[in-house]
């Protein structure tokens, strides 16, 4: 069978699947996001870090963020401006809005390892979505001293300006032609807790510091309740764009569901790693294959 007619066969089962499917559970990772544009290297990387890059030698977001910089103006200069073009401006392609298209009249559930957003942007139920590792949009304790997190788009948006940057109607960051950004931010605008008055760090789970505040337990709730509700129905687990980094969060907990559930299928998309073990391969359906692509098949039948 060639390429081409596997990932046509592989196409029609999968439309089949969702068509078939009482309950649909999506668990997305980093591959989903890339898939929509969300790129932390290259042209991306350039546009708005090529002073980063110079100074501090990083070539990409994710090593930008674990960089030790020589003060709190300069960290928080980085930090915003990842921030701010990962949660607050839309993604270049409608891979999100594509995907809400296609489970929008279904009873779904959302986990996701992803802290940018995309999802409730692009039209999906905030009451049905689980936001496992934080948010780009969330302040917290540093310490921590309490478990809330605090909504940081005014701040980030201060921080940005007094970079230099304009923000257009789209959210997107520009600079005064012949001007360059600059590589700090001033003192008063850098965030404290104000229980505490330690500094505050990003809602994002790197260690035992993370806050899991109100809004996540209660996520997590909805999520162990949907799938109760769903135990014995035709559920379709659609795993976009998870790696094996943390597979303890939505890889394995979903083969060993579908393995459990009588009439579960698990669908594996990612553009490299689809991968489903021996043990549900009757029951599985991969797709290497780029996301936006397979969505963009799935909607037209091609």
């Amino acid at each position: 069978m060639s390429g081409q007619t596997e990932f046509e066969e592989n196409i029609r089962k999968l439309r089949k699947a969702l068509d078939d499917a009482e309950a649909v559970v999506i668990g997305a990772g980093a591959g989903l996001s890339t898939s929509a544009g969300f790129i932390y290297a290259g042209e991306r990387f350039d546009r708005y870090f090529s002073d980063f890059a110079q100074k501090y030698g990083f070539r990409d977001m994710y090593s930008g963020g674990f960089y030790d910089y020589p003060d709190a103006g300069t960290r928080w200069a980085f930090w915003s401006r990842n921030i701010w073009i990962n949660r607050y401006m839309d993604p270049p392609k409608h891979v999100y809005e594509n995907l809400y298209s296609l489970v929008q009249d279904k009873d779904y559930y959302v986990i996701t390892t992803n802290v940018d957003h995309c999802f409730q942007k692009a039209g999906f139920d905030k009451k049905r979505l689980f936001y496992t590792q934080g948010d780009y949009g969330l302040f917290q304790c540093s310490k921590p001293c309490h478990q809330k997190t605090y909504d940081n788009e005014e701040t980030v948006r201060k921080m940005i300006l007094a970079q230099g940057y304009m923000i257009t109607d789209t959210n997107e960051l520009i600079v005064e032609p012949g001007k360059e950004p600059r590589m700090t931010v001033p003192e008063e605008l850098i965030p404290v807790c104000p229980v505490c008055g330690e500094p505050m760090a990003m809602n994002l789970r790197a260690d035992d510091t993370f806050v899991q505040d109100a809004g996540w337990d209660e996520a997590a709730g909805r999520y162990t309740d949907f799938l109760k509700k769903h135990q014995d129905a035709k559920v379709l687990f659609l795993e976009l764009g998870v790696g094996f980094n943390t597979p303890g969060i939505i890889k394995i907990p979903f083969i060993r569901m579908t393995d459990a559930r009588k009439h579960a299928v698990y669908a594996c998309l990612n553009l490299h790693d689809a991968y489903a073990p021996d043990l549900i391969a009757d029951k599985s359906i991969c797709i290497n294959a780029d996301i936006g692509d397979v969505i963009a098949s799935l909607q037209t039948g091609a």
